[in-house]
């Protein structure tokens, strides 16, 4: 069982910044496309950062740290790039590759806490789950990006 330590809260907050930015994100690709599908995908995405991000505000609090959610510079200019993309066209692929890769790094950041910081087992449990339903959305925005392209060859 790990200790609720200084790197422990600061990692916590950083995968908490980037849910609330994933929520923006996601909610900002929503109001992006006239794809009902990729419109509610985006939005169950969004709603589903919001409450990772309260489940681990809850537990910083928990561990009697202060959380910080002001969004980082990074995730401001993925929404901006993904604003812009949308803008010249294309949107739906984009959003779609852009939504790809940013789940692909939320993977690995919840993989790489997971693995190279000792967590009190509710943190782990925590981690875990959140990480593997942002696998389970990865594997379905790749379905969808697989239904477009097919639909599009027809």
């Amino acid at each position: 069982m790990g200790t609720y330590t200084k790197e422990l809260a600061d990692r916590l907050n950083g995968i908490l910044e980037k849910n609330s930015d994933a929520e923006k994100g996601f909610g900002n690709a929503a109001n992006n496309t006239e794809n009902r599908i990729l419109s509610a995908y985006f939005n169950e995405k969004a709603l589903q950062r919001r409450a990772f991000a309260e489940e681990l505000k809850s537990e910083i609090v928990t561990l009697g740290k202060d959380f910080d959610e002001s969004g980082s510079a990074t995730a401001a200019a993925h929404r901006a790039w993904i604003d812009i993309k949308s803008f010249f066209g294309n949107s739906d692929e984009a959003m779609l590759q852009e939504s790809i890769r940013g789940e692909r790094a939320a993977v690995e950041e919840y993989e790489e806490v997971l693995r190279e910081i000792s967590l009190p087992t509710t943190t782990a449990i925590i981690l875990r789950n959140q990480m593997l339903k942002i696998e389970s959305g990865l594997a379905l925005i790749k379905n969808i990006k697989d239904l477009e392209e097919r639909s599009k060859a027809l």
